[in-house]
């Protein structure tokens, strides 16, 4: 399913309504990956104007999620990705570093994900190339990784106890560029 949500509040009521199911509640995970980030310094930048304002746009758009729980890496943008939300829902993110060992950070997000108690809500903050590997070993669909210039993209998993996750897909903030898929064309699938 995919969805594109541009009101405020309406990605929190919609992940509200997948976490409200019968029976036992399922834990809720809300992927996104980094907001455009500078150029500069080359070895950690931070976020771009745009950036800034994406991660802004992020916590407005998660403010009734009830997320608890923020899952980052130790990079700056990350880190600023999630900032306003954080800080608005006063929840200290818990920093997952990112290596070249990028199965074992994936092993160490999930771990850390399963960490939280059912009916939890948590907000993981990534990489291109981490989202889509996280979203496959929760159980969601296996995707390419994201193109450089896909910025916009939700992704919500709803685990349950007993099947499959959920998986929903949405856009958050200004719309990325025309053809900012366009490596997706050439890249596989895994």
């Amino acid at each position: 399913m995919r969805l594109i949500l541009k009101n405020r509040g309406l990605v929190g009521l919609l992940i509200v309504a997948l976490a409200s199911g019968v029976g036992a509640q399922p834990s809720t995970v809300i992927l996104v990956r980094h907001a455009e980030k500078a150029t500069t310094p080359a070895n950690d930048p931070g976020l771009t104007p745009g950036g800034l304002q994406r991660a802004t746009d992020l916590a407005a758009a998660l403010t009734d999620a009830r997320v608890n729980a923020v899952v980052v890496t130790q990079l700056e943008r990350v880190k600023a990705t999630a900032k306003p939300l954080a800080d608005g829902a006063k929840i200290t993110p818990v920093v997952v570093p990112v290596s070249s060992d990028i199965a074992a950070h994936v092993n160490a997000v999930v771990a850390e994900v399963a960490s939280h108690k059912p009916g939890d809500v948590v907000l993981v903050v990534g990489h291109s190339n981490t989202i889509p590997a996280i979203i496959a070993a929760l159980g969601g669909p296996r995707m390419a990784e994201l193109c450089d210039a896909q910025y916009g993209g939700l992704f919500v998993l709803q685990l349950r106890p007993n099947g499959p996750p959920s998986f929903v897909r949405g856009k958050y903030g200004a719309a990325d560029p025309p053809d900012s898929d366009a490596c997706s064309r050439t890249m596989k699938t895994p």
